[in-house]
């Protein structure tokens, strides 16, 4: 095979990306990835749904959702932003997207594999060569220091004029995703950042809480609270109460905020107070009101047969032992503060959070080669001449909603076309 090629490192949505557009702008592509299949973790995303990005209002809303360095990206946003992945899947891969709520966009199939067929069709049809199975270890550089090639887990050695590692972080390592490209930048003296889970399961001090496993929750706001009654963040939307404590997108979303809470502390894992809000939508007065209601229907009931028709089955008994009433008060009996007792509990439901699930849980990992060695124009090393990195790799990260997708497609994007233009330049060129 030609020297003159790009080599893709990683089959995930950047590496995909990548590939397809070096081969668009008219260079040899070869992708590796050492699972036995692409888009491994593509295929989990968004419960299996893939969230592809977020139609948001521009690309300033994508970059506000990227708290991770995102600013670093307002190139490659713009240069294929949210709209254009959009048309992409649809005009060209023939791909039907819908939004969603909070301006979610998945495919119509509701299929994540149809994402990863549709790309490697487009592959097959521009000639990329697609090997499966096959490791990376290294990137080789020649005399010069600039990328000769790679070698690979088999002892082989692939010559390459251009290298884009794409090769994702260190979360759901069953899915290929473990570090690799983290060491083989480290490898050639680059510097990698500190890495820390991002969007991440957070684990409760409570015993009630397990009790609650498998209950998700819809149309509820939490808020995060530091020990000194600060807030930290706040979400709306769907949570998920797990055996360890808390998941679900709302979640996923403030964990970030509490492990950047602890990072910048040094207090790691430091107790921090989430507060769950059942029902939002009402103010004070009108819950109350509303509680009134119920217990007017239900005078001649006991108070644990009276919460039927304001909670999930499973949540009253933990509602009722929060609010401190006994469960076999008859409703005509409540009083007036224990009646503010359960309004205070459907609205500040607390819970301890004293830690997080490991990397390995994670849906992103933060941190990664630090955005000071790569040209943000180009996605090109600084140091490294044909070295160019796409996808969580590099230390960008942000919220659920499709924006790390987003950003792994832009960065796939940039570095596909820099890398094809540097393969198509004339040996020796500049």
């Amino acid at each position: 095979m030609d020297k003159s090629r790009i080599i893709v490192v990683g089959g995930g949505a950047a590496g995909l990306t990548a590939a397809i557009m070096g081969a668009r702008a008219g260079a040899p592509v070869l992708l590796l990835e050492k699972k036995d299949q692409l888009g491994r973790k593509l295929m989990i995303t968004g419960k299996g749904r893939c969230n592809v990005t977020n139609a948001a209002n521009d690309v300033e809303e994508i970059i506000a959702n990227l708290p991770g360095n995102g600013r670093f990206l307002y190139g490659a946003l713009r240069a294929f932003d949210h709209r254009q992945t959009m048309r992409f899947f649809e005009e060209e891969l023939r791909l039907p997207l819908k939004v969603e709520r909070g301006n979610r966009v998945f495919p119509e199939s509701d299929r994540a594999a149809d994402v990863v067929d549709a790309m490697a069709r487009e592959m097959k049809r521009l000639k990329v060569d697609v090997q499966t199975g096959v490791s990376v270890t290294a990137v080789e550089l020649d005399e010069d220091g600039q990328v000769a090639g790679v070698r690979t887990g088999q002892g082989t050695k692939i010559p390459g004029r251009a290298v884009i590692i794409a090769t994702g972080g260190s979360t759901y390592p069953g899915t290929g995703s473990t570090g690799d490209g983290y060491r083989m930048a480290a490898d050639l003296g680059l510097h990698v950042t500190t890495l820390r889970p991002s969007l991440v399961p957070l684990i409760a001090q409570e015993d009630w809480v397990k009790e609650l496993q498998g209950l998700a929750l819809k149309n509820v706001r939490v808020t995060l609270w530091d020990p000194r009654g600060k807030k930290l963040g706040e979400e709306f939307g769907e949570m998920l109460f797990t055996h360890f404590g808390l998941s679900g997108p709302i979640v996923l979303s403030l964990s970030k905020k509490a492990t950047n809470y602890w990072e910048k502390s040094g207090k790691e894992r430091e107790p921090l107070t989430i507060k769950i809000n059942l029902k939002p939508a009402l103010t004070p007065e009108q819950l109350d009101a509303r509680i009134q209601r119920d217990f007017h229907e239900y005078l001649r009931k006991q108070y644990k047969n009276a919460l039927g028709d304001l909670l999930p089955k499973s949540l009253i008994p933990v509602v009722i032992r929060l609010s401190k009433i006994d469960e076999d008060k008859f409703v005509h009996q409540i009083t007036r503060q224990e009646r503010h007792q359960l309004l205070e509990t459907l609205t500040g439901m607390t819970v301890t959070v004293i830690g997080h699930r490991p990397m390995s849980e994670a849906i992103v990992t933060a941190g990664g080669v630090d955005i000071k060695e790569i040209d943000p124009k180009t996605m090109a090393s600084k140091r490294v001449p044909g070295l160019f990195f796409a996808g969580e790799v590099v230390d960008v990260d942000g919220y659920t909603g499709g924006f790390n997708l987003q950003a792994a497609w832009s960065m796939g994007y940039v570095a596909g076309r820099a890398a094809a233009k540097l393969v198509n330049l004339p040996a020796g060129g500049v």
